[in-house]
């Protein structure tokens, strides 16, 4: 190990140490997971673990009720509160927080941040071969972001670095990890274009027929009315996120939520996000059928999904570290790169204070280093073969085995 990485893995340990300090103080202050008077404060996972006593009562179908689901929170917390946290995720996610409702609240609260946590900082691990990027993707800035509120964002990261980290070698478990992304389906909308563009069709099929099987089992157990529900829950969310600010558009790290919060209208915000949408869509599929190598192509991918979407919040970050470790993986981050990397610490934690998302720029920030990337990589390409279209002469038969 070179100096320089002995000061890296000590600056990480000591970051990693701040946030557990700084996690216990706001614990020991009554202003994480449970107030002075000893009841879970109103946050994200309390509609988990409220949704997950539902289900367990019988009552799945009630999650997506606006008003049930707000009951249930309501009885959670021990008092009223305005609004309500909601439930818009498809019915296979009921198995995870029907599992964690077994357990007390607090219990629950801990068990499911360190489990996630664990099993993020393992993955992306298992991207780079080096058990010391586990402690670096721990250090991240966005780590508070997923831990604070209890939300899921280092399950969405590990089942994407899973997904791609064994899509090479073992295309059927890749395609099995990718098909349980499906209880987060607005971050897997590329990933079809990547494995048809890749050739990877028999990870694509175990990825289909994962996601159903894990939702036909959950419409066999909590009732195939859940499938009609989930979708007019998807409606309701577009109109109170989407539409009408219902969370503010600072919150939304997202091409759309930038033009809403700029003063732009719905319609040319939509327009944005789809030409963006678009456009990274194309990129996919180019840069999976070209000569490029696999760690690029995944670092690709892996920032494209959070671009690919309007609907992404803070605590969804988490996924920047599977590009960061794919990078690692493809080379040595340079100077300028490591400034980016730098400034992704004031854009994740700058929206608290301006009516922006500048977390956003966080992704924009590792899409500029694998764009930049990209550029070295096929500018020999353009170089060697003027005129030519350097995908197709460079596209292997991709033929998956």
């Amino acid at each position: 190990m070179t100096e320089r990485e002995k000061l890296t893995l000590t600056v990480a340990f000591g970051v990693v140490f701040g946030y557990a300090v700084s996690l216990a103080m706001t614990f020991a202050a009554h202003i994480w997971i449970l107030d002075a008077a000893g009841r879970p404060i109103v946050d994200d996972f309390v509609a988990f673990w409220s949704a997950g006593h539902l289900a367990l009562s019988g009552a799945a179908l009630a999650t997506y009720d606006p008003r049930l689901q707000h009951a249930a929170e309501i009885a959670t917390i021990g008092h009223g509160f305005p609004g309500s946290l909601g439930w818009s995720y498809p019915p296979a996610y009921l198995f995870v927080v029907s599992a964690l409702a077994f357990l007390p609240y607090t219990t629950a609260f801990v068990v499911w941040c360190v489990a996630t946590l664990l099993l993020y900082a393992a993955a992306i691990a298992l991207i780079s071969g080096r058990r010391t990027d586990g402690l670096l993707a721990c250090a991240a800035p966005w780590v508070l972001t997923a831990l604070t509120p209890g939300q899921n964002g280092f399950l969405t990261a590990a089942l994407i670095a899973l997904s791609l980290v064994y899509l090479e070698r073992r295309p059927a478990l890749g395609g099995l990890f990718l098909g349980l992304l499906s209880y987060k389906p607005q971050f897997g909308i590329l990933f079809p274009l990547a494995l048809a563009a890749g050739g990877y069709w028999r990870a694509f099929a175990w990825a289909a027929a994962t996601a159903l099987a894990s939702n036909g089992l959950a419409g066999a157990v909590f009732g195939f009315g859940t499938f009609a529900a989930f979708l007019h829950s998807l409606g309701v969310a577009t109109q109170s996120h989407l539409t009408i600010a219902g969370l503010g558009w600072n919150k939304l790290q997202s091409i759309y939520g930038l033009a809403r919060s700029a003063g732009s209208s719905g319609a040319t915000a939509w327009a944005a996000q789809a030409v963006i949408s678009l456009t990274l869509a194309l990129g996919v599929v180019l840069c999976w059928r070209a000569r490029l190598p696999y760690a690029l192509k995944a670092a690709f991918l892996a920032t494209a999904a959070l671009l690919a979407t309007p609907y992404v919040f803070v605590y969804d970050l988490p996924v920047l570290s599977v590009a960061v470790a794919f990078l690692a993986r493809h080379r040595r981050f340079d100077v300028v790169e490591l400034a980016l990397l730098a400034a992704t610490v004031p854009a994740v934690f700058a929206f608290l204070w301006v009516p922006v998302p500048s977390a956003l720029f966080a992704t924009l920030a590792i899409g500029a280093i694998v764009l930049r990337r990209l550029a070295v990589e096929l500018a020999p390409v353009f170089h060697a073969l003027p005129g030519a279209d350097p995908v197709a002469q460079y596209s292997p038969p991709c033929v998956q085995p």
